[in-house]
């Protein structure tokens, strides 16, 4: 087990005390090792989910005894439309009527749903308290669990609410996706996909080559892939944290999706199932302006598909499909005086953040929609 545990590991490098490394490696969950970063003697709240309690509440709490003499755990409902003030309450609930203090660590045991809420409970818990991740999800794992972002959804707009607040450590345990649904693990793929277009096209060339094995939870495969989209994050993240410029072409294809996920509802559509058609979308907007070639959005539009995600937007407003989309996507984070901006491909491997006429994007909706 400690080879596994030394196996890869990347570090987040943010210039000051704030720094920490992802683990990448199967059985990391089980070893009290993966958490020695968390101070030892406080109390300690496990934050899970419905669905993973069961499966890995039990291993990590034992992994976790030893450091954590006081150690509970809260279950959460399961799913992205329990991602809302209400569900964070009952982190507070926990906390407060359990006398918690200020030297408390969370653990995030989830996926994105859980990462995210845990998180934000931890920077506001008595102004911040010490918080882990331990993503269960290949999304989780690529993406939403690196770079401290944290946030609720809110009807009008997804992850709207929120605080940057970095965690201790994130520990991927890569034994935990064995037991993904073929729909989740689809969705984690799109996560991995867009840092191909925005910063590596070998990347992309690899994960061409080895989709069917992603897809068949080859171990080799989804270690390298994790290891690689952790690298790619940690390298934007380090030069930009609060997403002032370069941070948000991590954003590819979410401008678009998310207005899927709100005109839907939440939960409707998987997050990575709208972050794949919206990939389409903003792939074809960067055909429209002139910036990639259609041989480009054909290819990727061919591998989003092979990842087993829709390549098609969602009818969210049969009166004026386009009109709902351009409302939604104006509450926008990347939105400026009410103008939307979109990540686009500025060549394959290089993402820009610009503007573009609402005549054209409402071309682009009708089209990737129809």
């Amino acid at each position: 087990m400690t080879e596994s545990l030394s196996a890869s590991r990347v570090r987040i490098d943010l210039g000051d005390e704030r720094c920490y490394d992802i683990a990448i490696g199967t059985g990391l969950i089980a070893q009290q090792a993966s958490f020695d970063v968390a101070r030892a003697g406080t109390p300690a709240l496990i934050v899970t989910n419905s669905t993973v309690a069961p499966l890995y509440a039990d291993t990590l709490a034992g992994a976790l005894a030893g450091r954590h003499p006081r150690l509970s755990r809260l279950v959460l409902p399961d799913g992205e439309q329990y991602k809302t003030w209400d569900s964070l309450n009952l982190i507070f609930d926990e906390l407060l009527g359990g006398g918690f203090d200020r030297k408390t660590t969370l653990y995030a045991l989830g996926g994105g749903v859980v990462g995210d809420m845990t998180g934000f409970a931890a920077a506001c818990y008595m102004r911040g308290v010490p918080f882990v991740q331990v993503p269960t999800t290949l999304l989780a794992q690529v993406d939403s669990s690196v770079g401290g972002k944290t946030a609720i959804n809110h009807p009008l707009g997804k992850n709207m609410i929120g605080a940057f607040y970095q965690p201790l450590a994130v520990v991927c345990d890569l034994d935990l996706l064995k037991t993904l649904p073929a729909r989740e693990l689809s969705a984690g793929l799109a996560e991995v996909i867009k840092y191909g277009p925005i910063a590596d096209m070998a990347f992309f060339d690899w994960i061409e080559a080895n989709i069917d094995a992603l897809r068949a939870c080859d171990p080799a495969a989804l270690a390298h892939a994790v290891q690689r989209s952790c690298q790619i994050k940690a390298d934007v993240v380090g030069q930009d944290e609060r997403e002032s410029g370069l941070r948000a072409i991590l954003n590819f294809g979410h401008t678009f999706g998310h207005a899927i996920e709100a005109g839907m509802g939440y939960g409707a559509w998987l997050h990575g199932e709208a972050v794949g058609a919206g990939m389409v979308m903003a792939a074809e907007l960067s055909r429209e302006l002139g910036l990639v070639d259609a041989a480009f959005v054909d290819r990727l539009t061919q591998l989003i598909h092979r990842a087993g995600l829709p390549t098609r937007g969602a009818v969210i407003d049969a009166a004026d499909n386009a009109g709902r989309y351009l409302q939604l996507m104006r509450v926008d984070k990347k939105a400026e005086d009410g103008e939307i901006r979109f990540v686009v491909i500025d060549g394959p491997g290089r993402a820009v953040v610009r503007a573009a006429p609402d005549a054209l994007v409402r071309q682009v909706i009708d089209r990737c929609c129809a």
